[in-house]
């Protein structure tokens, strides 16, 4: 396995981006030069500097102390959002793959009708009549977060649980729910691991639009999002406000969707 995850150069790229991730989030207070509300309004506006690496907001605030402390809002929101989506997905999933008939449909109905609708649009309008605060956020991204992985526990165990070895099991006499737990979960776990960490990156991307919204993290606190918000009226006058919440995100993203890649390569048997 070792020697296979050498030759997927993407994996190595997304756990350093994750480990930074984790790294920024856990230490922020330690490597933050201030706090992150601190205001210096006399110094609004102004670019990089020796005491202050990415410059400053509109109301003087260090903008490297606000992009750390966006980072623990971004691996919260992004870890609680998978760690939901998955377990609701597993329950679901197989559920419906394992009894069939009757509650597959309706499970599968009640997917249909939630994927009918466009997911954001979906989770702002859930945010939205909730009120604006992160908890609503990730509620809000859970709604629909947790149907994908249904889908696709649901169609693994229909594929593993045709398999010889799943069949022998059963002719020994072993339950439906020991098969489950015993045979059929274990083999469908390498997708649901590859789908979470696109996931990851998603529920990341989701949040940073909510707060660009004004519906996830509310001031003074510091989000990604919701520093690209206030930025936005500043673009010309002080460009750094957007660069480097930006980057980021597209950072973390970017880093994620490589490690998706690389585990996909990786676990899939067939290559």
């Amino acid at each position: 396995m070792m020697a296979r995850a050498r030759r997927h150069p993407g994996i190595a790229v997304g756990v350093l981006v994750l480990a930074a991730l984790v790294g920024c989030a856990a230490t922020a207070p330690l490597l933050s030069p201030y706090p992150p509300a601190a205001q210096a309004l006399r110094e609004g506006l102004r670019g990089p500097s020796a005491a202050h690496l990415l410059g400053q907001d509109r109301l003087g605030r260090d903008v490297l102390s606000r992009v750390l402390y966006g980072a623990r809002i971004s691996l919260w929101v992004g870890t609680l959002v998978v760690g939901i989506s998955v377990a609701v997905g597993l329950a679901v999933g197989t559920l419906a793959g394992s009894l069939g008939g009757i509650v597959d449909d309706l499970l599968m109905r009640m997917c249909d009708i939630l994927q009918a609708f466009p997911g954001i649009l979906l989770a702002i309008a859930f945010a939205a009549a909730l009120g604006p605060s992160l908890l609503n956020v990730v509620l809000a991204l859970c709604l629909i977060g947790w149907v994908g992985y249904a889908r696709l526990v649901r169609g693994q165990i229909l594929v593993v649980r045709e398999m010889d070895f799943v069949r022998a099991a059963a002719a020994l006499g072993s339950g439906r729910w020991r098969i489950t737990a015993r045979h059929l979960l274990p083999n469908i776990l390498a997708p649901v691991i590859v789908e979470a960490s696109f996931g990851m990156a998603g529920a990341i991307v989701g949040e940073a639009s909510l707060s660009f919204l004004g519906l996830g993290t509310q001031p003074p606190g510091a989000s990604w999002g919701s520093m690209l918000n206030e930025a936005r009226n500043y673009l010309l006058v002080a460009p750094h406000l957007a660069v480097f919440p930006g980057l980021a995100v597209m950072g973390v993203v970017l880093g994620l969707n490589f490690l998706g890649d690389g585990l996909r390569d990786l676990l899939d048997p067939r290559r």
